[in-house]
């Protein structure tokens, strides 16, 4: 461990700041890049003046207060969009898909099928066996329309 603490200051940071990016990547939540680049600032002016331990500790906590509100600003002002939203929602992704009933669309409801999937439904009365489009979404409850 003696060559652990013979390593300069920067050294130390740096390796602070890989770790800590090496954390975001494992672990994503996009927090810890921003205390990784404060890390890994503090270990370049470390390096490059001679800073003692509590200057370091005080430039490590003035950059990722900084970091980290200029990223959550950033972020709020240029959201990341996903490429599918609908992605994890099955009933939001049948919109527009046609849909055969399985049992009597009758005062409103009934079960339809799609792919192998049955669902509840709410519609116009139809017979097992209609056709009918998915037309938007009631928490689990597939809203069907006749087909056009």
């Amino acid at each position: 461990m003696e060559w652990f603490e013979a390593l300069d200051a920067h050294w130390h940071w740096l390796a602070i700041g890989l770790v800590l990016a090496a954390a975001e990547m494992a672990i994503p939540g996009v927090f810890l890049i921003w205390l990784a680049g404060a890390a890994l600032i503090t270990g370049a002016l470390t390096w490059a003046l001679p800073l003692g331990i509590a200057m370091q500790v005080v430039i490590f906590a003035v950059l990722a207060i900084v970091s980290v509100f200029t990223g959550k600003r950033y972020l709020a002002a240029n959201p990341i969009e996903s490429a599918d939203p609908k992605m994890n929602d099955r009933g939001a992704r049948l919109v527009g898909e046609t849909v055969v009933v399985t049992h009597a669309i009758d005062g409103g409801n009934g079960r339809v099928k799609q792919g192998d999937s049955e669902w509840l439904a709410k519609g116009p009365d139809a017979e097992p066996g209609t056709r009918m489009r998915v037309a938007g979404l009631d928490g689990v409850v597939l809203l069907v329309e006749h087909l056009h």
